[in-house]
């Protein structure tokens, strides 16, 4: 593996309280990033997967119930790395109105995420990736939620830092900017973001990304506002059609490794062993996600299959219900009755159908108020 080029990525500066700030040089590198046989067959590969999946997503019946689905797992992850505990069963539960004193409390925060990226998403007809998009975002991201007194949509106005429970400025693992430098710097990001210096986009994005939080630049959920950022930059230079790649899951498979390399960028200028890293979590990413949506159809061609055998004259209602579980996998049989305007004891019926045929499971054992999952969907997110 060649080495990285020898490069200064910013300074250490002293603050009048005592304590040691990074300062960051701005955006490319300099000397530029080194573009060694490695890195070309990792961009050249990663560029691949993220093009088969493109294809593979528009080629689905519905694809914007494949990216329902993968944005609530994204939302699950991505918080996870910042310790949430609650699941993407507990999201989908808290989304089909279900009462479960037992959920974790923290179910908010990864609605919020959901929230935060379509509103990002919907923006993008309006507005560029941009420092007040970004702002608008971080809003969603953190309202009502731990950190919500940390100034959601508001750019920090004091001193953060990065470090183990107990940690102080003085004894913190990395310092951010200091406010004073703060502005500038997103001001020259925000210049980046919309220039043409003929990087790979790829690459750019990793850059910009590792940049980001180097800024850290709200006192709360910066991590999961830079994960956000990949995804906004990808649709909006329509490298993807819809918000389908998400690192969450790699970066949570490694994370010392995720949180080694961004500091090697600053301390060390190594640019490159971050790049490859990152080009290796996109196509890694990709190719699952675009396995997942080649199971996704084979498994709807399969279940339409078998409530026709099965239903006879009823299957139109099973399989026009059997369209909605894509986008609401947990259900009651009032919900059922609901959706096909059909008396409850016929929903009831259509159920215990569903149920024989292995489509659905009870989830709660009881005879009054039962909940159903369509469980071969949901494990295509979970396993």
């Amino acid at each position: 593996m060649a080495k990285h080029i020898k490069r200064t990525a910013g300074q250490y500066q002293r603050q009048i309280d005592g304590y040691t700030a990074f300062i960051p040089f701005d955006l490319p590198p300099n000397p530029p990033i080194t573009f060694d046989d490695e890195m070309h067959h990792l961009l050249s590969r990663a560029d691949r997967a993220l093009g088969r999946l493109d294809g593979s997503v528009q080629s689905l019946p519905n694809p914007d119930l494949f990216v329902f689905m993968y944005v609530r797992k994204e939302a699950v992850l991505s918080s996870q790395i910042e310790g949430t505990q609650a699941s993407l069963g507990d999201i989908l539960e808290v989304e089909a109105q279900i009462f479960d004193p037992t959920r974790p409390n923290d179910t908010e925060e990864i609605i919020n995420y959901v929230t935060a990226l379509n509103f990002g998403l919907a923006r993008l007809d309006e507005l560029p990736v941009s420092l007040r998009l970004i702002r608008e975002i971080h809003a969603k991201l953190m309202q009502g939620v731990r950190g919500q007194h940390a100034t959601p949509g508001e750019f920090r106005r004091t001193q953060n830092w990065i470090g183990p429970a107990g940690a102080t400025l003085r004894s913190a693992s990395f310092v951010p900017p200091p406010p004073s430098e703060l502005l500038r710097l997103l001001g020259e990001l925000e210049k980046y973001l919309h220039a043409d210096d003929r990087i790979p986009l790829l690459i750019r994005i990793g850059l910009i990304h590792a940049h980001f939080e180097t800024l850290h630049p709200f006192l709360d959920g910066n991590g999961r506002m830079g994960r956000l950022l990949i995804t906004f930059i990808l649709c909006e230079q329509e490298a993807l059609q819809r918000p389908v790649l998400y690192l969450s899951h790699y970066l949570k498979q490694h994370r010392a490794r995720y949180y080694d390399l961004l500091q090697a960028t600053r301390s060390e200028g190594d640019w490159e062993s971050w790049i490859k890293f990152f080009l290796t979590g996109i196509a890694e990413v990709a190719n699952e996600a675009t396995e997942t949506a080649r199971l996704i159809v084979n498994m709807r061609e399969t279940h339409r299959e078998s409530l026709i055998d099965s239903l006879g004259k009823g299957a139109a209602n099973g399989l026009r219900f059997l369209e909605s579980l894509y986008q609401r996998p947990i259900f009651t049989v009032a919900n059922v009755a609901e959706f096909l305007k059909i008396s409850p004891q016929a929903a009831n019926t259509l159920t215990r159908q569903l149920e024989d045929l292995g489509l659905v499971n009870e989830m709660t054992g009881q005879r009054r108020n039962r909940v159903f999952q369509y469980s071969p969907y949901v494990r295509l997110f979970t396993d």
